[in-house]
């Protein structure tokens, strides 16, 4: 008896251990300092830094509108609750000013802080695990130069159980492996370059891919909601959706550094990466990344096609649409759909119109769709916002019309799909 009651505390200790290892693994190994950042001056490697700062679009999370840069205390809202950017300004009691650069690869690489407390992947070091140490190493050496601000870090407001260390154990150990970028030999140096940018710090995928029931994005760039925002991140990857495979590179390179192309002008939450981002980055990164995304494997497979309604119900209720659109978008769209572009886009055949989710059109005809001021579209067109002069009903209305006619043939909306978007965040 004596000896099963050993057997069985043993076999329950063994599990225990490996529950505990499964759960809290060990971090990866600390590489030594980058050699190629450190061969750098210390003010090339502050300018290095921020320009890795601009590419990784860190100010966009850790800065609260009109606030001080990197202060932390943007509230990120998510399906679990909010998630609150900390302060990383070089202050050394609310900042990081205390941390060593051995805490800051910790943090980007392993998703942990400087006290081992596990970070919230709202912080995508699921996508930063990629950056070398040569590149955390500038990263570390410019925001420890972001003068000091000593703002406090507010608790984040997440729902039990995902206010928990052990519930972020469980999802690390489903969704988490830390991993540096290696290059693929078959591929050229620009297309790893361009890689290393959009599955590292670009971090495209936090946006552009579909969220499990618990958060965790997939591993290509196919598309999803965007849930703390309120816009849908079009499939880089869907022919029918934003792919690029048959795009002209010139054309792709244009659209990430100013916002504008023949093909399509950015709105929304991507305007605001290309402001604060992209168009600061060289047009040799760009360039390495708008190879590697068109080289992405595509979906050309067509939809079948929608068997529209004749019903007098549905027909007087796209007359309604078109009699709005002649009222207040012909004017600039014209009602052969065609648009002046790129000042006016068209809207006949346009993939943001007929993607399965119309939130994006519903998006910009209530706020208005306002392309960013870059150096390369310094005066940059914009759509006023209709939310204030147009109810629900004449929304849906609308925007279902603009997915109906000119060869265009979505799916109708109504009115309850706009009141859902009508009060998300704009930002």
């Amino acid at each position: 008896m004596r000896r099963s009651a050993i057997a069985a505390t043993a076999a329950l200790l063994a599990l225990g251990a490996a529950a505990y290892f499964m759960l809290y693994p060990a971090d990866d190994p600390l590489p030594p300092p980058g050699k190629a950042t450190a061969a750098l001056s210390p003010a090339e490697r502050v300018a290095r830094g921020a320009y890795l700062a601009k590419a990784g679009d860190c100010m966009a999370c850790h800065t609260t509108r009109g606030g001080v840069p990197y202060a932390g205390g943007r509230a990120l809202q998510t399906p679990f609750g909010a998630v609150v950017a900390p302060n990383i300004t070089s202050d050394k009691e609310t900042g990081i000013g205390a941390w060593s650069a051995d805490d800051f690869w910790r943090a980007l690489h392993n998703g942990k802080s400087r006290d081992g407390r596990m970070l919230y992947p709202a912080f995508p070091y699921t996508n930063y695990t990629a950056v070398t140490r040569d590149d955390a190493d500038a990263l570390y050496a410019y925001l420890q130069g972001v003068p000091a601000h000593k703002q406090a870090n507010q608790p984040h407001q997440l729902r039990f159980p995902y206010n928990q260390q052990i519930g972020l154990a469980f999802w690390r150990a489903l969704y988490f492996r830390p991993a540096v970028f290696k290059e693929q030999t078959g591929q050229s140096v620009e297309w790893n370059r361009g890689a290393y940018l959009v599955q590292g710090l670009g971090h495209c995928s936090a946006c552009h891919s579909t969220r499990n029931a618990l958060g965790a994005s997939g591993d290509g760039l196919s598309g999803g909601l965007i849930p703390m925002l309120g816009w849908y991140a079009p499939s880089l990857t869907s022919d029918g959706e934003a792919g690029l495979g048959d795009w002209e590179t010139p054309h792709i390179v244009q659209l990430l550094k100013t916002g504008v192309s023949p093909r399509a002008t950015v709105f929304g939450p991507m305007a605001e990466v290309v402001r604060a981002s992209l168009q600061h980055m060289t047009e040799a990164d760009v360039q390495a990344m708008a190879v590697y995304l068109k080289s992405l494997p595509h979906n050309g497979a067509k939809r079948k096609p929608y068997e529209r309604s004749a019903t007098p119900e549905a027909m007087a209720f796209l007359e309604a649409g078109n009699r709005l659109y002649v009222k207040h978008c012909a004017e600039c769209h014209l009602v052969t759909g065609r648009g002046k572009p790129p000042a006016y886009p068209p809207l006949n055949g346009n993939r943001a119109l007929l993607m399965d989710e119309a939130v994006n059109p519903i998006r910009i005809v209530l706020n208005g769709g306002f392309a960013p001021g870059t150096e390369g579209n310094p005066r940059p067109y914009s759509m006023p916002p209709f939310g204030h002069l147009l109810n629900d009903m004449e929304v849906a209305a609308v925007v279902s019309y603009l997915r109906s006619d000119w060869g265009n043939n979505a799916p109708p909306i109504n009115s309850n799909d706009v009141n859902r978007y009508r009060n998300v965040p704009l930002d």
